[in-house]
């Protein structure tokens, strides 16, 4: 038997107050919530290192959850307020769909190696309950997050949690520490206007793209489950008066946080200084642990270490021709993962001034843009920090932030240059003028001829060297085809087998690093709209067929070439075009 002491909290009647237990079993149960003669459990799920994968789930439980120590809303009642003050989160319980749910997609990997979950898992029932929002497990504190945001670079005031349960906290047995949360699971006070519902398109999309991602390198939140109702849930879609319902559906999705630059500037915009600084203290403490300093040094680090991994984030959104769509402070992750997958989209025919999102009509976060986009974003957290840190100390901010754009430009480059399978060493200022000039020069000649960003990169990865140089370009290689319209592409080949001989790279060792670098799939529109229309007839056969290509983007695969993956877009592909509705 083991034993375990705890600091709790007890909430009766909206009350809130902290006790101390004491523990005496290997997997206990520590907490009870009793709100309105409701009976809620919080368990804690320890020393799960000794524990097989989870078969059902009586089997599996929360860690002790340490979010609802930060600032609670003292109202208990679930309703939508215009202003929620002092308060990090609120209590906030799913609301149950009416219509029986039903299970149609998981990840093995985030089950399996994330949340110590035996695959067996999902044909439990009460499983399903859970991952839908219709059951409240043993463990569960559930809350939606209080945040703001600055939305197309206005300030909106307070936002928040308008359609997501955060369920708790789990530690699991390589002991990363990730936090579920249910995406379509219902309103919460945050849902002003809004059902707190997602309808199955654009769950559809999260929930695959956010795994595709992982599996392209790019940190990134994780997606569980993917369940759907037959709940009627009415959308205007282009907001135009053309309402129709669409069935709901909900994503189980994961993170190591989904505290974002919104969490804090609530806080400051508000003048709430103290809660301000408790939540700085929690987030310096449990996400970065690995910052010794405390205080007005640790708020400093923190925002160094978030500017640094954002800019390095942007830039492999960039090198694989990826735009969010919606970067607003509200949707940046502290965690500098990708966040909120609304109207995203990868490029097909190559346009820096690419925007997937119908709403966004003045380009603000276009694929260009999100660089700058991001240290705009980063502004904001520094002044959001700002009065935690002396006056005497606000040049350091400044200077924090200088470091941005040099951080984004190396790692770009770093990026790039492993696409174009060029040597990531060190390299002296010439080398590195080289490298930048042949990288624009290919990207010039891809706008000017509108060829596949993804493609291009691919092609140059499965052509030998003596073909590249003598303008050998099979009609199999699609992009590059397309590119031979313009000058600009012989200029590159030119510099680029030049290049290559240069650095005296092994040619059969390029191709295969620029192999495993540059997908031959990912999750086009025109690809996921697809799944979409299948999975809206009851047929989730593409979205499982999705799932596994996208494990590995980079590898043939005869049924995907057979479905015209790695084809040229059909022509409808261009008339697809994506809203914020949801």
């Amino acid at each position: 038997m083991y034993k375990r002491f705890g600091s709790v909290l007890l909430l009766t009647n909206g009350i809130l107050s902290r006790i101390t237990v004491k523990h005496t079993c290997q997997q206990f149960t520590y907490l009870q919530v009793l709100q309105n003669c409701s009976k809620i459990q919080v368990g804690c799920r320890g020393f799960t290192s000794m524990m097989a994968p989870a078969k059902k789930l009586e089997e599996w439980s929360f860690s002790e959850p340490k979010l609802p120590s930060l600032p609670l809303d003292p109202e208990s009642e679930n309703f939508v307020r215009r202003n929620v003050p002092k308060s990090v989160f609120s209590l906030a319980a799913p609301t149950p769909f009416k219509t029986k749910p039903q299970l149609v997609a998981f990840s093995e990997d985030v089950l399996r190696n994330i949340l110590d979950m035996d695959p067996e898992i999902t044909k439990d029932e009460k499983f399903v309950d859970w991952v839908t929002g219709n059951k409240v497990l043993e463990g569960s504190v559930p809350l939606a997050h209080r945040y703001g945001g600055f939305q197309f670079g206005y300030w909106a005031e307070q936002l928040g949690d308008g359609r997501a349960h955060l369920l708790g906290e789990y530690i699991n047995s390589r002991g990363e520490r990730w936090e579920l949360q249910l995406k379509g699971s219902g309103r919460t006070p945050y849902s002003r206007f809004g059902d707190g519902r997602a309808v199955l398109r654009s769950s559809v999309r999260e929930f695959l793209c956010s795994e595709a991602m992982h599996y392209l390198g790019v940190p990134t939140s994780r997606a569980a489950t993917l369940t759907v109702t037959d709940d009627p849930i009415p959308r205007d879609l282009f907001y135009n008066g053309n309402v129709k319902n669409e069935r709901g559906a909900v994503v189980l999705r994961i993170s190591p946080s989904w505290f974002r630059i919104g969490s804090f500037e609530i806080l400051t915009k508000s003048r709430e200084f103290e809660e301000l600084k408790i939540l700085a203290d929690f987030i310096l403490t449990n996400n970065f642990p690995h910052i010794q300093e405390k205080g007005e040094e640790g708020y400093l680090a923190m925002f160094a270490e978030v500017c640094e991994h954002t800019a390095h984030l942007i830039a492999k959104w960039q090198s694989i021709g990826w735009a969010h769509g919606v970067l607003n402070t509200d949707n940046m992750s502290l965690a500098s993962v990708t966040i909120d997958y609304g109207p995203f989209g990868f490029v097909d025919a190559y346009d820096p001034n690419f925007t997937p999102n119908h709403s966004d009509d003045m380009g603000r976060y276009d694929l260009e843009n999100q660089g700058n986009i991001g240290l705009w974003n980063m502004q904001k957290l520094g002044n959001a920090l700002a009065p935690l840190i002396n006056n005497s100390k606000h040049n350091q901010l400044v200077d924090v932030l200088k470091g941005y754009s040099e951080h984004y430009q190396d790692k770009y480059l770093e990026l790039f240059r492993n696409k174009l399978g060029l040597d990531p060493k060190a390299l002296n200022e010439d080398e590195i003028s080289k490298d930048e000039e042949l990288i624009v020069l290919l990207l010039q000649a891809m706008e000017v001829t509108k060829a596949d960003f993804t493609q291009i990169f691919r092609d140059l990865s499965e052509l030998g060297i003596d073909d590249l140089e003598g303008n050998k370009i099979p009609e199999s290689a699609w992009g590059l085809t397309t590119c031979l319209k313009s000058t600009k592409i012989k200029d590159f080949l030119k510099s680029y087998t030049e290049r290559i001989k240069e650095l005296k790279v092994e040619d059969d060792k390029r191709m295969e690093n620029m192999q495993a670098t540059n997908p031959r799939y990912i999750l086009r529109n025109w690809i996921a709209q697809e799944a979409i229309q299948r999975a809206e007839e009851n047929d989730f056969t593409e979205v499982q067929f999705l799932l596994e290509l996208l494990k590995n983007p980079y590898k043939v695969n005869k049924d995907a070439e057979a479905k015209g993956y790695a084809s040229p877009p059909p022509n409808w592909a261009n008339k697809l075009v994506l809203s914020c509705s949801s």
